[in-house]
């Protein structure tokens, strides 16, 4: 008896899933648990394993596409079994589309397609609305009112006419034609502002390669695009010294291994930023259109680079970690990233983000806000540097560990005093250098 593959339930508000990368191909033999496909979702991206062990014989949803959950992307037939033909409802998940939602339709006969795409009438309204709202995920729904976007508009292609994800966002990306009411030439440069790019066209033999983007890629783009029209960035630096953190790092790094813990800087920078956050709530909290929402609890976002992009997996209840619990739990949340080992869970309820890209020998950036936070910590590299050291016998010149640390905070709600009061006091902190190991 054939095994069938489904889209998993990913998190509670997940519906669907988009098939990233078939990891085996139909006729291959695969083990249970084993590695059979990657997913994306609008949180995470994820390896999916074998339900069995047996021979993939089935793949009903080919790489890019988006499905909902618990639908059967895959059939696996048991060892010892011959691989079955793929039966023939199969690959029929359209056939209600026509049927069900005609059923509910008035008398009257239904509309030309084209007439479809008119508004609804004051009678159909809210049947109309209700089908529509029915024939899309919590998701599609999030997007459409994030961006002024009506579902009611957008031709759904997934099963029973239901908007997906990669519908509504082929529906933003198409250009917006300009206000009838406003004259043509004031509304023309807006309307060519937020149109997307044409694809360039090249004459034949041209040395390019075109590669669509990736569903996390997407996202990403979505997700800072939003940001930077949300929040009024504003950006302050600090130059700090590590080198009591330095001596500390060294001290106990041999310590930590025997213990199966790699002891970097980040649990020191973790404890400081925690140290600030308790002084200066204001940058632990998020806020909507009339007001301020104070987060109790200190969830630290921590963003993590990959090779196909960039993730977000947040330290819960990091207030509660010494350097010892930070560190476990900081290198497992890189591990598990980089091998798509991530849940949903993993990746949400952050309140306050670090990003480092000094790890690649940047001296500093200025990173755009995760949203729906206020402030976002960026971490330059740690130099060695000859810097003048002020004493009580003089000054005098040293080779000391100094980085740059660049916070971002949105201008809204945060005043630069405040911004400048808490970097200060994540300053002090680093450089006394008391942690408790």
């Amino acid at each position: 008896m054939a095994h069938d593959v489904v889209m998993p339930q990913m998190g509670e508000s997940i519906a669907e899933g988009t098939v990233s990368k078939w990891l085996k191909q139909v006729g291959d033999k695969v083990d249970r648990d084993e590695p059979l496909l990657e997913i994306s979702t609008d949180k995470v991206d994820a390896e999916i394993p074998s339900p069995a062990a047996g021979t993939l014989v089935e793949i009903l949803a080919k790489e890019g596409d988006t499905v909902p959950v618990n639908a059967v992307v895959a059939r696996i037939a048991a060892e010892g079994e011959a691989a079955a033909p793929a039966p023939a409802a199969a690959p029929q998940p359209e056939a209600p589309k026509v049927e069900s939602p005609k059923a509910e339709e008035p008398p009257p006969p239904p509309p030309p397609p084209t007439a479809n795409r008119q508004p609804p009438t004051e009678d159909n309204l809210s049947s109309l609305d209700e089908r529509r709202r029915t024939k899309s995920s919590p998701l599609v729904r999030k997007i459409a009112a994030e961006n002024n976007v009506d579902i009611s508009q957008i031709e759904g292609t997934g099963v029973s006419g239901r908007v997906t994800k990669n519908d509504i966002l082929d529906f933003m990306q198409q250009p917006k034609p300009a206000p009838a009411e406003k004259p043509a030439a004031a509304a023309a440069a807006p309307a060519q502002a937020r149109a997307p790019r044409p694809t360039p066209q090249f004459a034949e033999g041209a040395t390019v390669r075109l590669e669509p983007l990736s569903v996390m890629r997407k996202r990403i783009a979505q997700h800072m695009t939003q940001s930077k029209q949300t929040s009024a960035h504003v950006h302050t630096v600090f130059e700090i010294d590590f080198t009591a953190v330095e001596k500390l790092r060294r001290q106990n790094k041999d310590a930590y291994a025997e213990r199966g813990v790699k002891l970097t800087y980040m649990p020191f920078i973790v404890q400081a930023v925690i140290a600030g956050l308790r002084e200066f709530p204001i940058l632990n909290a998020s806020m909507d259109e009339s007001n301020v929402i104070y987060h109790r609890e200190l969830n630290i976002g921590i963003a993590v680079a990959l090779e196909w992009g960039l993730i977000v997996p947040v330290l819960k209840h990091a207030d509660e970690l010494n350097i010892l619990g930070a560190s476990r739990a900081i290198n497992d949340l890189g591990e598990r990233a980089r091998t798509k080992k991530l849940t949903p869970e993993d990746v949400q309820g952050g309140t306050f983000t670090i990003t480092n890209p000094g790890v690649f020998g940047g001296l500093f950036g200025l990173p755009i806000i995760n949203q729906p936070q206020v402030a976002i910590l960026g971490v330059g590299g740690i130099k060695k540097r000859a810097v003048v050291v002020e004493s009580k016998d003089g000054d005098s010149i040293a080779i000391r560990s100094m980085c740059y640390f660049s916070l971002g905070f949105d201008h809204r709600l945060i005043d630069g005093a405040i911004a400048d009061q808490f970097m200060a006091l994540v300053k002090e902190i680093i450089e006394k250098g008391q942690f408790t190991m």
